[in-house]
């Protein structure tokens, strides 16, 4: 039979989306936090159509349009000559073409719309600073002293709730290391674009700027291959790891190199992916977003892909067993992530491209109109989530 309660592990974009797509079915959640306050932690996001028409559908796009931004198109241009290489029309494009808009946003900003829609749910309630670490459904019950029909891990890489699912996914460095700043507008280069987001292509390394209207600042994301083997994903990088960075993007434009050299507090962090495994335990448990299947940037659907397995969970649920809906929830999604994972490798092979490969790629875009590479992103923006 369908359920009526249950229990979410995390606060994030995840849980807070599965919150509130269960309650639109009237399926009533609690939501565990370690956390004892939801505070503005993160960096920018882009919210591409797949996501943004679901946020429509649950009532909280309204509240972002005021402040997130909506690019014009995505940029690639060359990091050392500065030279356009291909973009993709957004815009009024974007919802002409997928029928939802393209948005880019500070994470924060995201996290707090959905809390004020949580908020203001009856079938909502969220319980902050509650420290849980459990392997069972029943473990989780008596901290709570309450009854669930079942359990969804939505707390991130490194899931506690993943203990309640056998042969769970596991974390894998993946080599890459991403450093996150966010600068004034007035002080920024005038090379980045106020209007767009642009991702500056180089040699093993790659930089993705947008601006954040809601703060005046652009959002800054560089990343280049690392080591590290810490969990830390907000931490100030050391002189060492900071000059490792720099390495990474040597023979760059000038402007951005001083950028870069500039960014003493740059957050550091290492970039882990989901190595394959079950995401649920077949009766009362299951995982959604980067709890089940994190994966790299490169293809910026990471919110996306959480914003969609909230909903269609949840509208899965509506109307079936857990047992029934995890088999078809990881039926359904499995597919699509895989094929997400493999197009975020297929643009970091292209992003990354060095010597003659990256004049193939140049010369190839270049011939290509925008609205050719956009029809490349259907099946990415143009996916109607099943809620």
């Amino acid at each position: 039979m369908p359920v009526k309660t249950a229990a979410i592990i995390g606060a994030g974009i995840a849980g807070l989306t599965a919150a509130l797509s269960l309650a639109r079915h009237g399926i009533r959640s609690e939501i565990f936090e370690q956390a004892e306050a939801l505070t503005e932690v993160g960096a920018g996001l882009q919210i591409s159509p797949n996501a943004s028409r679901i946020l429509d559908t649950l009532g909280v796009l309204d509240r972002l349009r005021p402040v997130w931004l909506e690019p014009e198109e995505v940029r690639l241009v060359s990091g050392s000559s500065l030279k356009p290489v291909a973009s993709v029309p957004c815009g009024s494009f974007a919802k002409a073409r997928w029928d939802a808009p393209y948005g880019a946003a500070h994470r924060a900003t995201l996290q707090k719309v959905l809390l004020d829609a949580v908020s203001g749910q009856a079938l909502c309630t969220l319980r902050l600073g509650q420290h849980i670490d459990i392997t069972s459904k029943k473990a989780l019950e008596e901290i709570a002293a309450q009854e669930f029909d079942l359990v969804i891990g939505a707390d991130g890489v490194w899931s506690k709730a993943r203990a309640m699912v056998p042969d769970a996914p596991s974390p894998l460095f993946s080599g890459n290391i991403a450093w996150r700043f966010s600068i004034d507008e007035a002080a920024a280069p005038a090379i980045l674009d106020k209007a767009n987001v642009t991702a500056f292509l180089g040699s093993s390394s790659h930089l993705v700027c947008y601006p954040i209207r809601e703060n005046k600042t652009f959002n800054i994301v560089a990343i280049v291959s690392g080591s590290s083997a810490s969990r830390d994903w907000d931490a100030t990088g050391n002189k060492a790891q900071r000059d490792q960075m720099l390495r990474g993007f040597a023979g760059w434009n000038s402007d951005i190199l001083r950028m870069l050299e500039s960014q003493e507090q740059a957050s550091f962090w290492p970039l882990y992916e989901m190595k394959a495994g079950r995401w649920h335990n077949g009766s009362d448990a299951v995982l959604i977003g980067d709890a089940a299947h994190a994966m790299m940037p490169f293809a910026a659907q990471g919110a996306a892909m959480a914003i969609e397995d909230a909903f269609e969970l949840a509208g899965m649920l509506a109307t079936r067993s857990p047992a029934e809906t995890f088999e078809l929830f990881e039926k359904r999604r499995a597919p699509r992530i895989a094929r997400l994972k493999q197009r975020a490798a297929f643009n970091q092979f292209a992003y990354h491209a060095r010597g003659p490969i990256r004049l193939a790629r140049d010369l190839v875009l270049s011939l290509r109109p925008p609205q050719s590479l956009a029809a490349d992103m259907d099946w990415i923006y143009g996916y109607r989530a099943i809620g």
